[in-house]
């Protein structure tokens, strides 16, 4: 097996060097991730374009930020054309009619090359990738084990080496905990960093848009393309630039200032070998940087309840009218939830979200 038989294993940035070297072309890599794929017993994508992928990799301009790298797409973001079924049987057959911003960011400004979606649980409301529609998707570090949720099949195909780089969205934790269970770099920009547009959902306002990368130069790389205001995302943020450029710029400026090491948010279940090893990095990251730990009361009544009543009724005013008629094809999670926030928060919580996106 040649070096061109298998996808790249470094990060996307080296991969773009080594297009631009022409050590390997984006045709190559191309289809090096799609054979990987095909192999794959990951089930991390749901969806491939291999016909479009390759008329893209033909002309791809590696001189731009991630020129030429095939990028998977979390399924709940939209790509116009493609399947948009937010991993729920219910939208099985429904395609997408507009492409994210920030997709289309990253492949028109980034240059970068989608190829497919990649797994999610359904509606992004669980931090497992196991759904009614795609089934389970593996981690790969071990298979039979869940990579994470809800941007599990993102997670999987970057760390499984069938891709560098994928994108991921957060709300609870959904691009921090499938990078965690993964080894990747998992960052949750500060809301509003990255427009959620054209379709912004105001239902929850704890979701950020984002990515899941093998380093963090990728990640700021990512930032510094796709971050930036968007008119038709009311809570986006302006732009901020240099992120790639000041990493590791910054760390005179650390030293002195205190940090909050918070394991379990004042109230969540951590083992103690996961406590342990927290406190461990915490304090070896503290001590290189010349940051100071401090202790905080961190716990906030019912936070857990009233962040999954917030999302649970989004995702009923998305179900709209096919409740509770799809009911059981709904996975055991989100049927529960519906039906237990439907009867307190359905009706008068709908109306606000509709009445919010009239403004």
């Amino acid at each position: 097996m040649t070096t061109t038989d298998s996808p790249w294993l470094g990060d996307a940035v080296s991969l773009v060097e080594a297009f631009r070297s022409k050590d390997r072309s984006p045709i190559e890599e191309l289809q090096a991730s799609l054979a990987a794929i095909e192999r794959s017993d990951l089930n991390a994508f749901s969806f491939l374009d291999p016909e479009g992928a390759l008329e893209r990799a033909k002309l791809a301009d590696v001189s731009k930020p991630f020129g030429g790298v095939p990028l998977g797409i979390k399924e709940l973001d939209a790509v116009n054309g493609w399947p948009y079924t937010e991993a729920s049987v219910v939208f099985a057959d429904r395609k997408a009619t507009h492409t994210s911003v920030m997709v289309q960011r990253a492949t028109e400004l980034g240059g970068a090359n989608h190829i497919g979606l990649c797994t999610a649980s359904e509606f992004g409301g669980v931090n497992v990738t196991r759904t009614v529609l795609n089934g389970a998707t593996h981690n790969p570090w071990m298979h039979g084990r869940t990579p994470g949720g809800s941007s599990g099949g993102s997670a999987a195909a970057v760390a499984g080496g069938l891709i560098t780089i994928a994108t991921g969205g957060d709300g609870g934790g959904s691009i921090r905990i499938p990078a965690g269970f993964t080894g990747l770099v998992g960052l949750k920009g500060t809301f509003g960093r990255i427009p959620r547009a054209p379709h912004t959902e105001l239902g929850n306002l704890t979701v950020n848009t984002g990515v899941m990368a093998r380093s963090i130069r990728d990640t700021a790389r990512w930032f510094d393309v796709c971050n930036g205001h968007d008119s038709r995302d009311p809570l986006s943020l302006q732009r901020v630039d240099n992120w790639e450029a000041q990493l590791g710029t910054h760390t005179d400026s650390l030293r002195g200032k205190t940090v909050v090491l918070a394991p379990d948010w004042g109230g969540a279940v951590v083992s103690s070998a996961m406590w342990t090893q927290l406190e461990e990095y915490a304090k070896h990251l503290c001590t290189a940087t010349g940051l100071r730990i401090i202790t905080v009361n961190t716990s906030l009544p019912r936070i857990g309840a009233a962040w999954s009543i917030s999302g649970m009724v989004e995702i009923h005013t998305q179900l709209a009218d096919h409740w509770p008629a799809c009911a059981d094809v709904l996975t055991p999670e989100m049927r529960f939830g519906v039906e237990a926030t439907f009867g307190k928060y359905g009706t008068e919580a709908r109306a606000k979200i509709e009445s919010r996106r009239a403004l």
